[in-house]
């Protein structure tokens, strides 16, 4: 009886912890980006005209490399997005963001940055600059709820806005 005891204590104990570190959540880190980035290839979900009304600050990451944020903005004429990339790991060529908005209630999500070969016939909206390197933003519509998992996030929430310096 004691043996049982042990056992189930033990096994409680390695399934209470921390969710978000547990192997299905490392895989959710590899394959929802990568569902993502297949999302984009279909053209009905492409965005392309800049979505008004953008948070200050959005999360951001580059592909497996740690979360960060985008400060948001647009250009002088209000037409195109500018963001900021406030984190490590920014790519300095061959790569491309991507502005990830839930089909479902129209609300940006967060800013994704791929390394990679960059669409050429999409629309772009925008560019994200981090240091001194500038790549295009290129938008699309996902189902939100179906390549993240609430439990293991690909973004949390947006980190607050620093002042600039």
């Amino acid at each position: 009886m004691k043996l049982r005891l042990l056992a189930l204590t033990v096994c409680v104990a390695a399934c209470g912890g921390d969710a978000s570190r547990s192997p299905a959540c490392g895989l959710a880190v590899i394959a929802g980006p990568a569902l993502i980035e297949q999302q984009f290839h279909n053209a009905r979900a492409v965005i392309t005209d800049p979505p008004r009304g953008l948070p200050d600050s959005l999360p951001a990451m580059v592909i497996q490399q740690k979360q960060a944020f985008v400060r948001v903005g647009y250009d002088a004429e209000g037409k195109s997005i500018v963001m900021e990339y406030a984190g490590e790991g920014f790519p300095t060529r061959g790569a491309y963001g991507l502005l990830v908005v839930d089909d479902t209630s129209h609300r940006a999500v967060g800013v994704l940055v791929y390394e990679g070969v960059q669409p050429r016939d999409y629309p772009h909206l925008g560019t994200v600059t981090g240091g001194a390197a500038t790549l295009n933003l290129y938008g699309v519509r996902v189902d939100w709820a179906g390549v993240s998992n609430p439990r293991c996030p690909i973004l949390g929430a947006a980190s607050p806005p620093q002042p600039r310096t």
